[in-house]
């Protein structure tokens, strides 16, 4: 049980050592704010940050990438990747609320990537996003994410035929993923518009995203001929984003790019609680523990939402199988990480005084996450990855029953 006046004392006092060392005044002050996180401010924080995607989808289904809120200015770049992630967070949140606003948006979305998608002679779906010279892997991974998580929690709203619609194209983009990998079980990290062939050296962030994608395939939709390419993936991901990548750099941005796809895939292989899968659950913590200690998620002034997607599976995990002290010091990292990136949300009632400070009813803001305490750029994947981190909490964590 944590010792609940320790706790309290414990974020003003790392505020004070980090002063002492030199650390900026903002970050003490902010980590000092943080043990006030409870179930209610989840809980709004989660529906205005859905305001915020809804609010910012395009027509064409895609996203509005990145807003300035102070200058109303939408700024000119794109990335296919992001979009597809905000497609799989709009997909998480219908999961978690059943809101049939966002069903229809992650529809929606969905449609926009399949109207931009080709499928080879072999049945392969892959992406042809507007005004890209080469395709990425991780964005086919991202759809089958979304895909998979509408099919898991339709629950009866949605017409057998544009169910097996979405399992067909589903389909396509896991006969894709599944022949994008290498000799080693990574995958490639780019493909050839308009072929579709692989190519490349393996990404980091692509490889995660393939893995939870097949992981996810095989344990939910009942695809079990996946389960020898999700192993053989699950350990050579290890292999080369985690150890190999270890070996050479203690803080290795492999590892950094790996990590929450990691602890997330090995959360759900773990989940399945087999003697054989018992050492999943072993790397999960293990990567947690680097992420606190050695990355050092806390001190980080950038958004860094998507270390919890990881940390909070892993304490889960942890209090699931009686690991208490792993599992009290990633609860502690989560109320404090959490709390504080909880006041970077434009409308939240916690916000800073940066954002108090000029809070105002634009549309395309409310609900924005900042990447910086004090930068006003708010971007849709900072947001999709602070969502889904909420929504992990909400389940895991700050239950309501406590």
């Amino acid at each position: 049980m944590r010792v609940k006046g320790f706790y309290r004392v414990l974020p003003v006092l790392l505020a004070i050592i980090l002063s002492f060392l030199g650390a900026s005044v903002v970050y003490a002050e902010t980590l000092a704010k943080n043990y006030t996180l409870d179930r209610s401010v989840l809980d709004r924080s989660l529906e205005l940050g859905t305001k915020f995607l809804l609010n910012n989808q395009k027509m064409e289904g895609n996203f509005n990438y990145e807003y300035d809120w102070r200058k109303k200015e939408f700024s000119p770049g794109d990335s296919e990747v992001r979009q597809a992630g905000a497609a799989w967070g709009l997909a998480l949140i219908f999961q978690e609320t059943g809101n049939t606003n966002v069903l229809k948006g992650l529809e929606k979305v969905l449609a926009f990537f399949e109207r931009n998608s080709r499928v080879n002679i072999n049945g392969e779906r892959f992406i042809i996003y507007p005004g890209a010279g080469e395709g990425r892997t991780g964005t086919v991974a991202l759809c089958a994410l979304a895909h998979i998580e509408l099919l898991r929690s339709e629950k009866g709203i949605l017409e057998e035929e544009k169910l097996d619609h979405y399992r067909q194209v589903l389909e396509g983009y896991l006969k894709f993923l599944v022949n994008s990998r290498d000799s080693r079980g990574l995958w490639h990290s780019l493909y050839s518009i308009p072929e579709g062939r692989p190519y490349g050296p393996s990404s980091p962030y692509f490889d995660g995203e393939g893995l939870l994608a097949l992981t996810k395939a095989m344990k939910y939709l009942g695809r079990e001929e996946l389960l020898p390419l999700v192993r053989e993936s699950a350990d050579n991901c290890y292999l080369y984003n985690v150890k190999k990548a270890l070996a050479k750099h203690p803080d290795s941005p492999v590892t950094k790019g790996f990590f929450q796809w990691g602890c997330m895939s090995y959360f759900e292989l773990a989940e399945m609680d087999t003697e054989e899968f018992g050492k999943y659950g072993l790397w999960l913590m293990d990567l947690a523990d680097w992420m606190i200690d050695v990355h050092k998620t806390l001190r980080r002034t950038r958004n860094t939402a998507y270390a919890y997607e990881g940390i909070i599976p892993a304490y889960q995990w942890a209090k699931t199988k009686g690991y208490q002290e792993r599992a009290e010091k990633f609860r502690e990292t989560i109320e404090m990480g959490l709390g504080k990136l909880s006041q970077w949300q434009v409308g939240s009632s916690v916000a800073n005084d940066f954002i108090r400070r000029s809070q105002d009813t634009d549309p395309f803001a409310i609900g924005g996450v900042q990447n910086h305490s004090r930068e006003s750029l708010l971007r849709v994947d900072v947001t999709q990855h602070q969502m889904h981190a909420l929504i992990l909490a909400r389940r895991y964590v700050y239950t309501g029953s406590e």
